[in-house]
């Protein structure tokens, strides 16, 4: 890279932490301004309904309101895996508790004040306004909200009747692997047609897991399957986030579909519930909401509510005749984001939904086939997920030695051939394409490729890649313990460094987080890079420039999670011991002469 490329990249790098403090800064003021608007429409509630109520459309119409003056009565249902929470208000799904989960796995330097929170569970549709399946749309679809509740053999019935004659009776049947199967049927007991004006059934609402996970909002959306491609809307897309440092209008909702929504699903980074239909619907339609702050944890002055991303099924108008009845079959999903349950689920009703996942991008094909290798190497040789992550990344770089290997013995080539090449380019600095035709026959001379040294990295860029997705989405990897570290899927955060909060992006208000592994990571980078051999006609200065370059890494990993930190401290260190290792071996095909250093000798004249 020559000096005007170092430049480019400096600033490059220069522009992008720009665009994280901006982010981190427009964030911030956004979720603000949210608290300040939803405390101002708590106080003045009663002054704006009205103009809330006559701006709402069809697809954006107003939340149910239940009677609070009417008691809420719960029903809990419980199996294997769950703990089911049924509610009068709505006649839905209020709750769902995964039991093999725990609700958040705090870090080591942070003390609990709350002692009931090691026995918490996870928990999906939390604190959200509305219950799954709650039928909206219309105020003819609620009355006072309330529904009669029954249990059955396996499940629980909903039932409500209103003046119009219709009926609205929804049904719950617990099954095995996270599935409920559900069903509402809008049923006309008059003597006479019913208009039913378009529906909407409530999937859930996407909330983190808990104070710990707040921060990790970027994972939560609405995602829906049209049956060839998932499409998936995050919560920053409600923020008015754009590419790069660009930011727009704050939007309010989020509509698709066309007859041809298969399943659709709200989702966190480790959780999901899922609403597949029997038969497509119309529409999805998603929203932001406000959640209220989290229990038995004292909230932060200043810090934005929590948000969620609630979303529903929309099924269009139609006319009821009379005694005619129209059911609505819909299977849920409430659990893990475990690529081997998902997919069961998918083969099961053959719907792809293991695409909750986010595997389904464009390095997808690498992201399973590394989760499926970790989780058969943890299961086969018993290994913790911390040493899984070890050995996958060991035979890995076994597989790229001979790529790597070509590189090194490339660059050590590329070394011997520095005179040479300078030579040629002082020779032909006014030539600038005779000096790449001389440059090219010198280096097939000595069987020196150009794009040797690049391709090590071209094949490795999508495994990692892949990596990252895997880990990022592994439930796995959720409070997997390894030395130190409490969460492979978080950073490794061993204490905090008090005073330091006014840094953009990486502080808290408790301080700066120390995290041990994203320094060790740069350390081992910054040992390589002072092993790798400059490239020819790269000045001093550059030189360095190149060898502290990752550093830079440290701004983007540094709060990235802990597994992806093991992932490259492991790979660059054995990337150290195989380019020391591959430094010791003679190459036969070594230059070992500079025959253009050595200039002909002139023939005497003859007298």
């Amino acid at each position: 890279m020559d000096r005007t490329g170092i430049i480019v990249v400096a600033i490059c790098a220069i522009l992008l932490a720009l665009c994280f403090y901006e982010q981190q800064k427009y964030a911030q003021q956004q979720m603000s301004a949210n608290r300040q608007a939803a405390s101002v429409t708590a106080t003045n509630q009663p002054e704006i309904s009205n103009q809330l109520n006559a701006a709402v459309s069809r697809l954006n119409p107003a939340p149910p309101v239940f009677d609070t003056n009417i008691s809420e009565r719960l029903l809990v249902r419980t199996n294997k895996h769950a703990r089911y929470t049924f509610t009068t208000r709505g006649g839905g799904l209020k709750l769902v508790e995964l039991l093999d989960y725990p609700e958040t796995i705090s870090a080591r330097w942070k003390v609990e004040k709350n002692t009931n929170a090691s026995s918490s569970v996870a928990t999906l549709n939390t604190r959200a306004p509305l219950p799954v399946l709650t039928v909206s749309g219309d105020a003819g679809f609620v009355g006072d909200g309330v529904f009669s509740l029954a249990k059955t053999d396996d499940g629980v019935r909903a039932e409500k009747s209103f003046t119009n004659g219709l009926r609205l009776v929804k049904e719950f049947h617990l099954s095995s692997n996270y599935l409920v199967n559900a069903s509402v049927r809008l049923e006309n007991t008059a003597d006479q047609p019913l208009a039913l004006p378009a529906q909407e059934l409530v999937v859930g609402t996407a909330t983190p897991m808990g104070p710990d996970d707040n921060n990790y909002s970027m994972y939560e959306g609405a995602m829906w399957f049209d049956g060839a491609n998932s499409h998936d809307t995050l919560s920053s897309w409600f923020s008015g986030a754009g590419i790069g440092c660009y930011h727009g209008a704050p939007r309010t909702e989020y509509v698709a579909g066309s007859n041809d929504v298969v399943w659709v699903a709200v989702h966190n980074q480790f959780f999901a519930l899922l609403a597949m239909p029997k038969l497509p619907a119309e529409h999805i339609v998603a929203r932001p909401v406000t959640l209220p702050e989290f229990p038995n944890v004292e909230p932060i002055p200043g810090a934005p509510l929590p948000q969620g991303v609630q979303t529903a099924l929309v099924y269009p108008a139609q006319t009821l005749a009379a005694h005619q009845t129209v059911e609505r079959q819909i299977v849920l999903f409430a659990g893990p984001k475990e690529y081997r349950v998902l997919a069961n689920v998918g083969a099961q009703f053959q719907n792809h939904a293991d695409n909750v996942m986010g595997f389904s991008g464009f390095f997808g094909f690498c992201a399973k086939p590394l989760l499926l290798v970790m989780n058969w190497l943890h299961d086969v040789t018993r290994l913790s997920y911390g040493w899984s992550v070890v050995a996958i990344t060991v035979i890995l770089r076994a597989i790229f030695w001979p790529f790597m290997a070509k590189s090194i013995r490339s660059g050590k080539k590329m070394q011997l051939l520095a005179p040479e090449l300078k030579v040629l380019q002082d020779k032909y600095k006014d030539d600038p394409m005779k000096m790449m035709q001389k440059r090219s026959e010198l280096m097939k001379k000595h069987n020196v490729s150009m794009t040797s040294g690049c391709l090590p990295v071209v094949i490795q860029m999508p495994v990692f890649f892949g990596f990252f997705m895997m880990l990022r989405s592994a439930i796995e990897l959720r409070g997997a313990h390894f030395l130190w570290v409490a969460d492979l899927s978080k950073p490794d955060t061993l204490f905090m460094i008090p005073g330091l909060t006014f840094i953009p992006f990486y502080s808290t208000p408790n301080g700066l987080p120390f995290n041990l592994l994203p320094l060790l990571m740069v350390g081992v980078m910054v040992w390589q890079a002072h092993l790798q051999p400059p490239s020819p006609g790269m000045d001093p200065t550059q030189q360095k420039m190149m060898r502290y370059f990752p550093l830079l890494m440290l701004l983007f990993l540094y709060n990235y999670s802990s597994g992806l930190a093991l992932y490259m401290t492991v790979s660059t260190l054995l990337g150290v011991v195989q380019t020391k290792v591959t430094k010791n071996l003679r190459d036969p095909a070594t230059p070992v002469t500079n025959p253009a250093l050595t200039p002909p000798l002139k023939k005497k004249k003859q007298h």
